[in-house]
């Protein structure tokens, strides 16, 4: 196997795999390992499902990671998710397991994705290593709609989603299919949608290489990676349908520049006094200089550092940012960020202002800590 590059710094994308209990996660895991684009991937998973990848197991390492007739990798949480990702990189380095490309993370059924999407952000032992390029999240045809009315965590799942897989649809039927899609789309219309059955047949193309990862790649990515004319057109056709109970998808786009110190009051206030409700923001956005934009994102009240683009990765500069919250809407961040293009503006006790006052209640406990 070939590995990353220590030396030119490459870093191992990372995609999350997740989804309600029986939504075909490990199945669709378990077809996606066959096939030659996943030749040189590590899988970490927090237990074996039901039905399991035991037909692909070749042979075991050691008591945590077992080697699949693939040619992956495929081991179980031993201590924290951050030890486990930085002991399969060192043990590659090292010569005593395969070097690999690309790691996988499945997560349990009930699992919330926001802790492990603010680790791969912050934890410096994986950042060093690892970056995340994008969240999966597998959906039940016949069961999701229930689960998305009952479970909180399902929602939570699918709306912080890069892509959307809908399973068993030979089970549940058309109709009930595109009523799932129709529902996915206003929950998280920046997600493509796309449906496996069996997880057979589905291009790991779809799935993987949405991230930033790739420096070399990045203004190129951007734009797939922020699909933010996707939700514009949502909200087009239908300006309501992007609420779904308490989840809000929105973008907000600036014309002009903001400054450093402007964009760190507004990301302080934020993260303070509305951090719990921040599902995910991801955008593109132009500070002090116009011509080379910073990616930007964040999980709930962490914010990942901004990463400088060589360029803009289309003719619009506008800085534009996706927004996707727990029952925080655009006319309550709108206008904090528009304070940010008034140059005389006390930023600081401004933006503060702005978001507390345009906001009826403050849910949840503060991000600050």
């Amino acid at each position: 196997m070939q590995g990353p590059d220590a030396q030119t710094g490459q870093l191992i994308p990372v995609t999350v795999l997740t989804g309600f209990l029986g939504s075909g996660k490990t199945t669709l895991l378990a077809s996606l390992l066959q096939r030659p684009e996943l030749a040189d991937t590590a899988v970490v998973v927090n237990e074996f499902g039901e039905i399991g990848l035991d037909h692909l197991l070749l042979a075991k390492g050691d008591e945590n990671v077992v080697l699949l007739d693939s040619g992956c990798l495929c081991c179980t949480v031993a201590n924290s998710l951050s030890e486990t990702l930085g002991d399969l990189h060192f043990r590659a380095a090292r010569g005593e397991l395969p070097r690999f490309k690309r790691t996988v993370i499945e997560t349990t059924g009930l699992a919330e994705p926001a802790p492990i999407l603010q680790m791969l952000m912050t934890d410096y032992l994986v950042t060093a290593h690892y970056a995340l390029d994008g969240v999966v999240t597998t959906i039940d045809a016949a069961l999701g709609a229930g689960q998305l009315d009952a479970h909180p965590e399902a929602v939570r799942q699918a709306a912080m989603a890069d892509r959307l897989v809908v399973t068993k649809g030979d089970l549940a039927g058309a109709p009930a299919v595109a009523a799932l899609r129709q529902r996915l789309a206003a929950l998280n219309p920046s997600a493509p949608v796309v449906e496996a059955v069996r997880g057979e047949d589905l291009d790991p193309a779809r799935l993987l290489n949405i991230g930033l990862f790739d420096a070399e790649r990045r203004s190129v990515e951007a734009r797939r990676w922020l699909r933010d004319e996707a939700l514009a057109d949502a909200a087009e056709h239908d300006p309501h349908q992007h609420r779904h109970d308490r989840v809000r998808s929105f973008s907000i786009c600036l014309e002009r520049p903001v400054t450093w110190p402007g964009y760190a009051a507004w990301v302080e206030a934020l993260r303070c006094l509305r951090g719990p409700d921040l599902l995910r923001i991801k955008g593109l956005i132009a500070i002090d200089d116009p011509a080379r934009p910073y990616v930007v994102q964040a999980v709930q009240h962490v914010f990942s550092p901004p990463l400088r683009l060589p360029a803009w990765p289309s003719e619009d500069r506008r800085s534009r940012l996706v927004f996707i919250t727990n029952g925080l809407d655009r006319p309550t961040l709108e206008p904090s960020l528009r304070l940010l293009h008034d140059p005389a503006t006390a930023w600081a006790e401004a933006v503060d202002n702005a978001i507390a006052s345009s906001s009826s209640s403050i849910v949840g406990s503060s991000g600050c800590g």
